[in-house]
């Protein structure tokens, strides 16, 4: 991936990501050796960070910090409307074999949208146990999902409601699964 700048949202959605994780400015700040006024500063779009404060930021809020970071650029009257197939923001590897991309244009709503591609083979073993309500929709392939302890199977064109129960998932299919899956609030 060739890394470009930051979003312009990327103050917002450190604040959306920040709170989300129920940090403080001064926890944040604290972390990555800088003050409470610049990080302030940093979320209200009015200072950028270094690389080396951004992998911090990154690594304190528990996301890669090429999630920052692979959207192409966009028209000015797209910006923060239109999100292309080729500008999507793509989140690191939390699980191998899981690729997953931001198809909202931020992180900024009260929820957030992710186009996840789940190789064949993947699986996530331990629970995943999130305060949120989440929808996953089946766009191709099949996936295993357990949540709260059923298990289920679901193909092209079934979805699954989650709320704050623990899951897991796995796809023991010989092709990719292609979901797209809603999270409110924000959790990326």
């Amino acid at each position: 991936m060739t890394l470009q700048s930051p979003p312009d949202s990327l103050g917002h959605d450190l604040r959306v990501l920040r709170k989300r994780r129920g940090l403080t400015l001064s926890q944040v700040a604290d972390a990555v050796g800088r003050s409470v006024g610049w990080l302030s500063q940093v979320e209200r779009n009015l200072s950028g960070p270094s690389a080396q404060e951004l992998d911090a930021l990154a690594q304190t809020l528990d996301i890669p910090t090429d999630s920052f970071f692979g959207r192409a650029p966009t028209l000015p009257e797209e910006a923060d409307v239109i999100v292309r197939n080729n500008a999507r923001r793509r989140f690191g590897d939390r699980v191998e074999g899981l690729l997953e991309e931001l198809v909202s244009p931020d992180l900024t709503d009260d929820f957030e949208v992710v186009h996840s591609t789940f190789l064949p083979g993947c699986e996530r073993v331990d629970n995943v146990t999130r305060d949120t309500q989440e929808v996953g929709y089946i766009v191709s392939g099949s996936l295993g999902i357990t949540i709260a302890e059923q298990a289920f199977t679901v193909g092209p064109g079934d979805s699954f409601r989650i709320r704050g129960e623990p899951f897991r998932w796995a796809n023991r299919g010989t092709e990719p699964c292609v979901a797209i899956w809603v999270i409110a609030p924000p959790v990326y």
